[in-house]
């Protein structure tokens, strides 16, 4: 599975943090190994400088072999929150996705 970590001009996106975030998509999409060939993390600021609240958006996006790739989205107010919401909601929907195609065969 290929790993990608994006970030906007506005998120500081060091080598340290990129290499947790992507360690934590290994951990936790693991058993999605055979199923996901790639997953796109997008982690933004919405507002820059001017600040806000749930202003971190982080995108998640999973790319299944031949079919549409899947996407989530969170909203917090640090990317890291943002970050664990979204690895939360694409776990589940790589669950539910793997059931389907289970019942299929």
């Amino acid at each position: 599975m290929l790993v990608q970590i994006n970030t906007d001009k506005n998120i500081e996106g060091h080598k340290r943090m990129n290499d947790f975030f992507e360690e934590e998509i290994r951990k936790d999409l693991a058993r999605f190994d055979e199923l996901v060939t790639r997953i796109e993390v997008h982690l933004e600021d919405e507002n820059g400088d001017k600040g806000g609240k749930n202003d971190k958006r982080c995108v998640i996006e999973a790319k299944i072999g031949n079919k549409n790739p899947i996407a989530v989205t969170s909203h917090s107010e640090a990317p890291e929150k943002a970050f664990y919401d979204a690895l939360h909601k694409i776990k589940r929907t790589l669950s539910k996705e793997k059931e389907k195609i289970k019942s299929h065969k």
